[in-house]
């Protein structure tokens, strides 16, 4: 039995005690004899989870387990004698039996594989049986163990939940731990450079040339200065001064003149662009965009404009976070308390008057908040840098000029033929966790404006 008609299977189980353990639970409601404890249902989800819980726990383990199972099988075989004695070779020929028992290869490279082939497929077949049987004894017994409790005094409810809390207590560790283990990752890595490459060096450093690094001195090579100001002046300057103005402007409009049949139109289809995919921006910022900078800045006398330019990649940029800006702005306006609107409009100011001395600084805190969020979201961007921006590393105030970003180089310096040892790919674990650090402090910073913001308004 495949393994996802085993899952379907024990679905269909755990379908079916849900609905007897209701079943017997409204039977013992209509009895009258003694108020249930718990809803029918409550008894149907507890019977329900010992049903499935159960063999999908051993089944996850099974799948680690068996393969090691199978290959102990087919090493035993006879023909296993006349595998290669060296590990990598006899894997190999092991991973083409594989892929020949199970179908989805046809010919073998290696006769010894086909040879092997049969006896594979016949150890994969009496394992997995024996998986499923394992795996609908659990379910059985499972079922008829939680069967057997159903009483009208059960506590179904209290067991559901404390299965339910654990469920979310485990989901909520797996984002801390994957948040953790990313960020122990580039410290180890990191540790590695700087042990290579001196800290002030990487961090003060206004020279970058990873093509070129000398050995004896490689952090003169390695100064980080040109991609931290990209990276601000592309993400935090460029993007945010098209972001903000239009962000704010369409929060105020939305909020304050549109009617609501407008509203209920526009707001959806400004939030469309957060949902567009980065490609498709970059696409549109290296072949649109690009070419209408590098003309703009030819008809302005700069005969020799490239068309990878921090405008073209900072202004599509800035289209891209404006959801991020007016959804912010939005919320933060329309949570202002009514009776400042009101009073301000009682005392005799005008609508805009209203919005630009009450309305706007009211929600200011809320503004910032997603001001930050957006700058943390642009310097992070990478596919609009890659396809619009330069791999030149230059500290330039003029937005037609190449500059780089650190993404961009994190790209390009694991796309490379370096050793993974060497300074020019642990560089970019260092430029990793500089950025890691950067947008964390940015969000907790936004985080304690919102929370700030909420303990005035609420």
């Amino acid at each position: 039995m495949t393994f996802s008609a085993l899952i379907f299977l024990i679905a269909g189980l755990g379908l079916i005690s849900w609905l007897t353990a209701r079943a017997r639970a409204a039977r013992f409601d209509r009895a009258g004899r003694r108020r249930l404890h718990s809803l029918p249902a409550q008894h149907g989800w507890y019977v329900a989870l010992w049903t499935v819980v159960p063999p999908l726990l051993f089944l996850l383990c099974w799948s680690a387990i068996e393969p090691g199972l199978v290959s102990q099988a087919v090493m035993a075989h006879p023909a296993a004698a006349q595998l290669p004695g060296f590990d990598f070779e006899r894997q190999a020929v092991l991973a083409e039996a594989r892929r020949l028992a199970s179908g989805s290869q046809i010919g073998a490279f290696n006769p010894l594989a086909e040879q092997l082939a049969p006896v594979m497929a016949e150890a994969q077949s009496h394992y997995a049986w024996l998986g499923t049987l394992v795996a609908m004894l659990l379910a059985f017994a499972g079922g008829a163990f939680a069967f057997t409790r159903i009483r009208a005094n059960f506590h179904a409810r209290t067991r559901v939940e404390r299965v339910v809390m654990f469920v979310l207590i485990i989901a909520s560790l797996i984002a801390i731990l994957t948040t953790l283990g990313i960020f122990l990752s580039l410290v180890r890595e990191s540790l590695r450079f700087f042990s290579m490459v001196p800290v002030t060096d990487f961090l003060f450093g206004t020279h970058w040339a990873p093509q070129v690094i000398d050995p004896n001195d490689p952090g003169s090579s390695l100064g980080a200065v040109p991609l931290f100001w990209g990276t601000f002046f592309i993400g935090a300057v460029i993007a945010m001064l098209v972001a903000i103005p239009f962000g704010l402007m369409s929060a105020i409009y939305l909020t304050q003149y549109a009617a609501p049949r407008v509203r209920k139109w526009m707001k959806p289809i400004l939030e469309i662009l957060a949902g567009v995919p980065t490609v498709v921006y970059g696409y549109f910022a290296a072949l649109t965009v690009a070419p209408a900078v590098r003309d703009l800045a030819v008809m302005l006398g700069m005969e020799f404009a490239s068309s990878e330019s921090a405008l073209a990649a900072g202004v599509v940029m800035g289209v891209m976070i404006i959801p991020f800006v007016s959804s912010m702005a939005d919320d933060s306006i329309a949570a202002v308390p009514t009776a400042m609107r009101d009073g301000s409009l009682a005392l005799g100011a005008t609508t805009s008057e209203t919005i630009g001395r009450v309305l706007v600084p009211a929600a200011l805190p809320g503004v910032v908040a997603g001001v930050l969020l957006a700058v943390s979201r642009a310097i992070g961007e990478t596919m609009i840098v890659v396809m619009a921006a330069s791999g030149a590393a230059n500290i330039t105030l003029n937005p037609f000029e190449s500059t780089t970003t650190v993404t961009k180089q994190i790209v390009d310096l694991l796309t490379g033929d370096a050793a993974f040892d060497s300074p020019k790919t642990l560089a970019a674990f260092a430029l990793g966790l500089t950025l890691f650090l950067v947008t964390l402090a940015l969000n907790i910073i936004a985080l304690r404006v919102v929370k700030k913001y909420r303990e005035a308004y609420e």
